[in-house]
């Protein structure tokens, strides 16, 4: 028998054995309050690409007529977050234009501002096609 057969089942005797990797009370004070998967996650979302700024993304269908949004991403520039929008939105040739906009120039309005904010359009009743007829033949009416 040789030397490495020999050795081969204490090798699986040793790596079944459970092993004792508690911190001793004297090394307790020594430990970190955070797990290694948890700093790990923190690096990761703390990393250099942290800082980058976020993108929301709109793709337009090739059936579609309208821009629709899909999702966000974060990107150094321009440039990079349309390239990764290609390639994470439209990997399935299913978009035919993409449209990326910083998130932090996006300006809204929220629900409790509608009644104040969309007032002054319902005194303009010249807007509203109430005083024409429409002829049977316009379609989409």
């Amino acid at each position: 028998m040789s030397e490495n057969s020999r050795s081969a089942p204490i090798a699986e005797e040793r790596a079944s054995e459970p092993r004792d990797v508690s911190i001793p009370e004297e090394r307790a004070s020594e430990r970190h309050e955070v797990s290694i998967p948890e700093e790990r996650a923190r690096e990761r979302h703390e990393g250099p690409r942290a800082d980058w700024p976020l993108y929301e993304v709109f793709v337009r269908g090739k059936r579609g007529l309208n821009h629709v949004h899909v999702g966000s991403l974060r990107a150094a520039d321009d440039e990079m977050a349309l390239r990764h929008a290609r390639d994470v939105y439209t990997r399935r040739n299913e978009g035919v234009s993409i449209w990326v906009i910083k998130s932090e120039s996006i300006i809204a309005t929220s629900p409790s501002e509608k009644d104040p904010f969309f007032a002054p359009s319902g005194d303009k009743v010249y807007r509203h096609p109430t005083f024409y007829t429409i002829p049977d033949n316009v379609p989409h009416m």
